[in-house]
């Protein structure tokens, strides 16, 4: 099964708060959510359970978004522990909500030395899948994809670093799209990428789609679906066509409106 649904509280939710949300995602016709700490993990267990405990009574699958601040590869030690606490400290809640999947952005390359970069972010996430082990805490650990180039995060970088650390991915299209100036184009563009990402043998795939601005390889920013070149049916129609099972989670500004769309699009192609 592949759901559906918005990265946050629906702008058309009458409240705020994350209850208020995931029952206005089921109101909607959708069925995932993914809760945001990007600003910081700013709840409590007792709200997340409660929050969990709803979202399973409607059959909302939450997934969370830690903060934005990490950087796995820091040149500075207290910042990579730091980075590791938001980590955890996410993985804590998400595990009280329920919500399996933790999605984070890695960091930047360590003095542009790649190989530097990339034992420094198997390392420390390591350290954090330990912590989340200790405590239980029943979350798989996601590095996402990311857009521009001075951020580690291209599509093998991700790959790689899931096979060492021993985590699962966070595909976002969007972002993959901008990092090659535009290198989705075609239903062959996206299939290339789901045969990379399958060897990892995943029973399900977490994934974000958003329409892009970019330039140079860089992204600027997220784009209501119409608005952006990335055409979602090329999409739709590989992971129809694979029986893909997992998540897919819209960043666009215009947020319950583009998870909606992509939800029927993808149901045509079925």
């Amino acid at each position: 099964m592949l759901r559906f649904g918005p990265a946050g509280i629906p702008v058309s939710s009458p409240k705020r708060d994350t209850v208020s949300g995931i029952k206005k995602v089921a109101e909607l016709g959708l069925n995932a959510m993914e809760v945001e700490f990007v600003r910081g993990v700013r709840m409590s267990e007792g709200a997340a359970e409660e929050a969990g405990k709803i979202a399973k009574e409607i059959n909302i699958l939450l997934s969370a978004h830690a903060p934005y601040f990490i950087n796995l590869a820091s040149e500075d030690e207290k910042k990579r522990e730091k980075s590791i606490t938001f980590i955890t400290d996410t993985a804590k809640i998400a595990n009280a909500l329920g919500a399996k999947i933790v999605v984070f952005h890695p960091g930047y390359y360590y003095k542009k030395d790649k190989n530097k970069t990339f034992s420094l972010m198997v390392e420390n996430i390591k350290k954090a899948k330990k912590i989340v082990e200790e405590n239980k805490w029943n979350v798989v650990l996601a590095p996402e994809t990311m857009g521009r180039q001075a951020t580690f995060g291209s599509l093998d970088e991700i790959i790689s670093l899931c096979e060492e650390a021993d985590v699962a991915p966070t595909i976002d299209f969007a972002h993959i799209h901008a990092r090659g100036n535009g290198c989705l184009k075609t239903k062959d563009d996206f299939g290339k990428i789901l045969d990379r990402v399958e060897k990892l043998g995943l029973k399900s795939l977490h994934m974000h789609f958003t329409g892009v601005e970019y330039k140079n390889g860089n992204e600027k920013k997220h784009l209501i679906l119409e608005d952006g070149d990335l055409d979602f049916s090329l999409l739709a129609k590989e992971l129809a066509e694979r029986k893909i099972n997992g998540t897919l989670i819209n960043e666009s500004p215009n947020l319950e409106a583009d998870a909606l769309h992509m939800k029927k699009v993808y149901e045509r192609m079925k």
